[in-house]
């Protein structure tokens, strides 16, 4: 009856009812469709349960390594570009492994093939949901580090580029994990590709040679790979993002390479798969090419000439932090929290030199330049005009390395070595090539203190320059120098020096 009904009004021309529009629902469909999967992915992810150890491994190698270091921005955010992936490896790419071999484990392939969802829509949803709580843990630990370093930092801000790298770098574990459990399904192929990855990754970067090195694409290298996080990198001049930029080009591309290949295999799909693999090798490959064409700047990171923006070479502008000392020193707002260290360890000089004809009214920090040498080989020098400039040593106390001990020592024969044979020397307005007496060796060796880390063999190069020979009359005239206190070696001075450079003063007539 009902159909007779219909036939009639379309017999008397009845209009027809509106019908929705397939496509947009169709659309509409999809995308919550798309979603559900993700969130059903989400709720029974493998990683999900791994986040406890992500953590712990981050807690146990590179936090506490990190928290460690001097709290400058430069040296904890390099560092923690250096380990957080490193830690992140294996929980990571073991869950994608696992989630990737699913179907092919619990041979569920067939079944799952007669589903409306194509298996390349399936697998990236997997994958996405597996990103997602890898990237959950990886911006957990920048959190942590950064909220931290914020608190305890001097000056500065924090340097993103290296968190970006590290974020940057997930995907592409999970990709590499996820591709290796879909292609080759197994109980094996799990343990087998985490550990493969984890010892690519880390003896990967051993591979890096001088600044040229294709190798600077991995994304542990945060900068120059001989010198790493330094101190002196990036406090003085602007984070330079080229090798970032490159980095994160390479992890992009070699991720939508990978999610490429995943799709090949499906016959309606394949063409669009094989152009995004290409288009991710294509970005892959043009990362190395640029890696290669990096070089060394003055100011210790990596610039790539194709990437480089020449505004990023002018020095930061802060306003310096300087002490009360008799001579005032003044360094980077960074390293204020080593300026208490620095007076400490050249405190009897700076009172014994200060209001000296030829002792400067302050002494402020410059910034270390870098060059490369053969191999990975870097120079770290100063462009130090006179005595009122200097350098702070590297190692700080707290880098790997530094101890306070071997800074006081690096201070005292650089910045106090520096100062006191600047003044007794006269300085600039001593001739060229006129040697240096005895009595002002000796009043030089008396005046700078060496601590007990200092060995003879150490200050071999300066006998006979700037100190005297040990077991030299000069030698016992010096120690019987500096037995004096800072403020009577001053009033000495203030009294004898234009004799003394002169050469009117023998040892004999030293206090």
């Amino acid at each position: 009856m009902t159909a007779a009904r219909a036939a009639g009004a379309q017999e008397h021309g009845a209009p027809d009812a509106p019908r929705p529009a397939a496509g947009g629902r169709g659309a509409g469909a999809a995308v919550l469709g798309s979603g559900r999967l993700l969130r059903l992915e989400l709720r029974h992810n493998a990683m999900l349960w791994l986040l406890p150890v992500a953590f712990a491994l981050f807690f146990y190698n590179g936090y506490r390594e990190i928290m460690a270091l001097p709290p400058m921005w430069n040296l904890r955010a390099m560092t923690l570009q250096n380990r957080l992936l490193l830690d992140l490896v294996i929980p990571v790419t073991g869950a994608a492994a696992w989630m990737g071999s699913r179907e092919g484990r619990r041979g569920i392939a067939d079944l799952v093939a007669v589903t409306a969802r194509p298996r390349w829509s399936r697998q990236l949803a997997t994958w996405a949901a597996t990103t997602a709580w890898a990237e959950l843990a990886c911006l957990a630990c920048v959190a942590v580090v950064y909220l931290i370093t914020a608190r305890q930092a001097s000056w500065g801000g924090p340097l993103w580029w290296p968190a970006v790298v590290s974020a940057a770098g997930v995907p592409a574990l999970t990709a590499i994990g996820f591709a290796a459990g879909a292609w080759f399904p197994g109980r094996f192929v799990t343990p087998l590709v985490t550990v493969v990855v984890f010892f690519g990754l880390a003896f990967g970067t051993q591979a890096a040679s001088g600044d040229h090195s294709y190798w600077q694409v991995s994304p542990l290298i945060a900068g120059a790979f001989d010198i790493g996080a330094a101190p002196g990198v990036a406090a003085f001049y602007p984070y330079l993002p080229d090798l970032s930029i490159v980095q994160v080009m390479f992890a992009a591309g070699l991720t939508v390479a990978i999610l490429g290949g995943l799709g090949m295999p499906v016959a309606r799909m394949r063409w669009l798969a094989a152009v995004v693999t290409a288009a991710g090798l294509a970005a892959a490959g043009t990362a190395v090419a640029l890696a290669g064409t990096g070089r060394l700047d003055p100011h210790g990171m990596i610039a790539i000439p194709a990437l480089h923006d020449a505004a990023a070479g002018q020095p930061v502008r802060y306003t310096p932090a300087c002490n009360r000392s008799p001579i005032p020193i003044c360094v980077n707002p960074a390293y204020a929290g080593f300026l208490p260290a620095v007076a400490t360890a050249v405190g009897p000089e700076l009172t014994e030199f200060a209001g000296l004809p030829g002792a400067p009214a302050r002494i402020s920090q410059v910034a270390p330049v870098y060059q490369q040498e053969l191999g990975n080989g870097i120079n770290v020098s100063a462009h130090v005009s006179g005595a009122s400039e200097f350098i702070v040593p590297d190692p700080l106390p707290g880098q790997p390395g530094g101890t306070s001990a071997q800074f006081a020592a690096n201070l005292a024969e650089g910045l106090g070595l520096q100062l006191a044979s600047h003044v007794i020397l006269g300085g600039a307005d001593r001739s060229a090539g006129a040697a240096p007496g005895q009595a002002e060796l000796a009043v030089i060796a008396g005046s700078v203190r060496f601590p007990p880390s200092v060995e003879s063999r150490d200050l071999a190069p300066l006998y006979g320059q700037l100190l005297p020979e040990p077991g030299s009359p000069a030698s016992l005239a010096a120690k019987r120098f500096a037995a004096l206190s800072p403020a009577a070696r001053h009033a000495w001075l203030a009294g004898h020096l234009t004799a003394l450079q002169a050469g009117r003063v023998s040892l004999e007539q030293m206090p």
